[in-house]
Formats: C-alpha cells, sequence, structure tokens
C-alpha cells in the first residue's frame, strides 16, 4: 500500500515537474513572432513593434518593468519612448534602440545567448522609428 502510495505521488511530482517545465518554453513565440513580416512602410507600434519587444526584449531579467536592464524598461509604448537618447523620432541613426538591434554599438542586443532580431525585425524598428516613433 505504501508503495503504491509513493508511486502515485511520484507521478504527480513528475507531472506537475513537466507541466510547469514545458510552461517556460516561449520557443513558440519566438517562431511566432518571428514568422510575422513586418511593412516597409506604415510600421505599426502595437501590430508590429511592440510583439517584437516583448517577445525578445522585454524579458525576465532584461528589460521588464522589474529588472529594466541599463534602466531600459521595454514593456509599453511610454516606456520605450521615455528617452531621446533611446528612441529620438524621425532619427534612426541616433536611437540607441536601433543601433543596439544593429549590432553598431560596444553592447549589441540581444546579448549572446538570446535569441536575436531577425533583419525584417531590425528594419522594422528602424522604420518605425523613422516614422516618427508614433503610438500606433
Amino acid at each position: 500500500m505504501k508503495i503504491k502510495f509513493l508511486i502515485n505521488i511520484l507521478f504527480i511530482i513528475s507531472f506537475a515537474a513537466l507541466f510547469f517545465i514545458s510552461a517556460c518554453d516561449d520557443t513558440s513565440n519566438i517562431t511566432e513572432i518571428d514568422s510575422v513580416t513586418i511593412p516597409s512602410q506604415n510600421v505599426s507600434y502595437s501590430q508590429h513593434i511592440q510583439p517584437v519587444l516583448t517577445a525578445k526584449c522585454a524579458r525576465a531579467g532584461c528589460h521588464d518593468d522589474q529588472t529594466a536592464s541599463g534602466g531600459l524598461s521595454l514593456t509599453s509604448y511610454s516606456s520605450t519612448t521615455a528617452s531621446y537618447l533611446v528612441v529620438a523620432p524621425g532619427y534612426p541613426q541616433s536611437s540607441s534602440l536601433v543601433t543596439s538591434v544593429q549590432g553598431m554599438t560596444t553592447r549589441p542586443m540581444p546579448p549572446v545567448g538570446f535569441p536575436p532580431l531577425i533583419t525584417n525585425q531590425i528594419d522594422g524598428i528602424k522604420t518605425w522609428v523613422k516614422e516618427g516613433a508614433k503610438n500606433n
């Protein structure tokens, strides 16, 4: 009887552990976001930019509200555009968000070991800033 009880407990613990491990896997979210094509003009913050920033930048330990690595949270339009050093509307070459994701700084983003932005996402962020970094 005791053995059967222990086997049942072990089964429940194993199932719970597998559930929590699979819940932490966001590769499907990354794959999903990488399949979205950002247009070459009329880039929307809410439809194109925020989903990329959420999936690839505003993660726990990086640029979420709790960690805000480097003093930067990328969880919302207001936090992303709070500094003209990060986003200079109309001037992508002066925006550290753009130059960082392009790898043109001493600390390119995302850092090694994290899912990189694909070319279309980098171009989309650059276009969004060039078009005035609108909250659309």
